[in-house]
This record gives structure tokens, sequence and C-alpha cells, in this order.
């Protein structure tokens, strides 16, 4: 983790995707990237400042739109609504000054 912001509800966590890491060992050998599930236990683990106590019932809405390389920089910014038991997300790439959405989704919760 490089850099994170929270602002009552919300959470951005500025991510340095390592080429180390253990999630891109054979995913894919001509080309890594960050799995989806890999993105979804991030997702759950930064979700626990936000929601404490609260777990994982349900993916809503999830799209992957975009691969998550290898050395990129990325943002993964949350949203939780109480009320809604539902926790927004999304990963941008940035390419210099600008983010560019790569997934994003909702995640239904419970205690």
């Amino acid at each position: 983790m490089s850099a994170a912001k929270r602002h009552r509800q919300q959470l951005e966590v500025v991510l340095h995707l390592d080429p180390a890491l253990p999630w891109f060992r054979g995913h894919f050998a001509v080309q890594p990237l960050l799995p989806g599930v890999a993105q979804i236990d991030w997702v759950m683990h930064y979700a626990s400042i936000l929601a404490p106590g609260w777990r994982f019932v349900s993916l809503k809405n999830v799209k992957f739109q975009s691969p998550l390389l290898p050395g990129a920089v990325i943002t993964l910014s949350l949203e939780w609504q109480e009320t809604r038991q539902q926790l927004s997300f999304s990963y941008q790439r940035h390419d210099g000054d600008v983010r560019h959405v790569a997934s994003s989704g909702k995640i239904a919760l419970c205690r």
C-alpha cells in the first residue's frame, strides 16, 4: 500500500502491483494479470476498515473491464452504505494524472 485516504464511509487506497506478488504466478504465462479473485480478496480486506464485523454475502454487478498488470499503480475506491448493507468498489488504473476504471462492483454484506 502506498497511501490511503478515508472520509466517513469512503476509503481510497493507492497500491503498487509488485510483479513479485504470488497472484501473478501462473496467471497467465504470456501476460500476467491480477485475477478477479485477488481483487475481491483485497476489497474485503480493506472493507474491514469501513465495516468492521460485517461479512461477505454476495457479489452484484461485478465487471472486470480491463486487466491490472504487474508494475501498475492503481487506486481501490470503496464506499460503504450501511443502510443498504452494500459495499461499492472500483479499481482504477493510473495513466499519468488520469484514472481509468479497470473493475467495479457491489458486494452485499451482513453481520
